[in-house]
């Protein structure tokens, strides 16, 4: 019977954190304290109390001690979880980088149907699907000129 309250509140944090991985962040609806409220940290936070309750509870510590050690650890998980969900948030804020300026190369033979480049911008970390006016041979330096949605417009430098 003392490991009941662990495992409720255990499976609770894992449905909270299923539904908030499924539709979204439950609690963003209630705009409470600019997101200092998070469903998906709260149901960190209760798993992480109800495996924690369990795992020192089953080896045998005090039921005391395995309360205030399963509350302490949710806690540290809780901010963890709001610290990462927040640097995820504001990283992936929907506002393209603009590419326009940056140089690169040609990773294939560019066209005004297409075409593949590296660009060597510090957000560029992959090959961008790239077009040209002009058809530009692969391993040519090139410079973006445009962007058309996910694609650049390149020249020939």
């Amino acid at each position: 019977m003392e490991l009941t309250p662990f495992i409720v509140i255990g499976g609770i944090g894992l449905l909270v954190l299923v539904i908030s991985l499924l539709v979204g962040d439950i609690f963003d609806h209630f705009e409470i304290g600019d997101g200092a409220i998070s469903g998906t940290a709260l149901g960190v936070a209760a798993v992480v109390f109800g495996a924690s309750g369990v795992l020192t509870t089953t080896a045998g510590l005090d039921l005391l001690w395995a309360y205030v050690l399963a509350v302490v650890l949710a806690l540290l998980a809780y901010l963890l979880a709001v610290y990462f969900v927040r640097r995820l948030t504001k990283s992936s804020d929907g506002v393209p980088v603009s590419a326009i300026g940056l140089t690169g190369v040609t990773r294939s033979t560019v066209s005004p149907s297409g075409g593949e480049v590296s660009l060597d911008g510090p957000h560029e970390v992959e090959r961008r699907l790239a077009f040209a006016d002009d058809t530009i041979a692969e391993g040519v330096r090139i410079r973006v000129v445009e962007h058309a949605g996910t694609r650049v417009k390149v020249v020939a430098e």
